[in-house]
């Protein structure tokens, strides 16, 4: 998938050590590409809500040309350490696929920590895929995969109350999507504070298939760049 992305991020300060947290919105054009789509375009939108030093919460809109489209609603409780911060995660995501009338839904638990120089979460989540069309009359039943692993790891070159940073990612999940747990997802982004409030966003992805079978071949790429407007 190739994706450019114009955005605006919404994040408030609990824990500055390994980076700040302020109520920040973000909007986000994408132009994307992978073999199951084509090339198409994503529009974004995204708010980071840390109501206080211990619990935050994110929520995310993403319309797509290719008539894909994707909510998500992540809720963080956190827990400070001597050094950085433990926390708890509960995702849900829905993607409706208007362009083969399908509902996909996926929920997950995972645990996580972060610090200056690493973000790592690891937990479990299932998925629901439903026929839009089907009746409730007939044999025809929606399709559940009960357990999938979910990672992240994210390494920073700098620490993350730095004004610019580098950063490389290894996943099976990003903002809008809940991957297979054999197909990983390779991310480098960057980031620059123009100001106290604005931020330029840029990102890179890329989606091999067949990485846990020994023929890795390339899926998609998204490419992206954006602003985020801290309050």
């Amino acid at each position: 998938m190739m994706t450019a992305v114009l955005g605006l991020t919404l994040n408030a300060t609990n824990n500055p050590g390994f980076g700040e947290r302020r109520y920040t919105i973000t909007g986000m054009a994408e132009y994307s590409y992978n073999k199951t789509w084509g090339h198409h375009a994503n529009f974004d939108v995204q708010g980071l809500m840390p109501f206080n030093p211990h619990f935050e919460m994110e929520a995310k809109l993403q319309f797509s040309t290719a008539n894909v489209h994707t909510g998500v609603v992540q809720l963080r409780p956190k827990f400070e350490l001597p050094v950085g911060e433990m926390f708890l995660e509960t995702d849900v995501y829905y993607r409706g696929v208007a362009r083969n009338r399908l509902g996909d839904m996926t929920a997950a638990l995972g645990v996580g920590y972060r610090m200056d120089y690493v973000s790592v979460t690891l937990g479990l989540y299932c998925r629901v895929i439903d026929n839009w069309d089907r009746s409730p009359h007939t044999d025809e039943t929606f399709v559940v995969e009960p357990f999938n692993l979910l990672y992240r790891v994210e390494v920073f070159c700098r620490p993350q109350n730095n004004p610019w940073n580098l950063s490389f990612l290894i996943s099976d999940v990003d903002d809008y999507q809940m991957e297979r747990m054999y197909q990983p997802l390779f991310g480098i982004g960057a980031y620059y504070d123009v100001n106290d409030h604005w931020r330029l966003n840029f990102a890179a992805q890329c989606k091999p298939t067949g990485m846990f079978h020994l023929d890795a071949t390339f899926y998609g790429a998204t490419f992206r760049t954006g602003f985020s407007y801290r309050f």
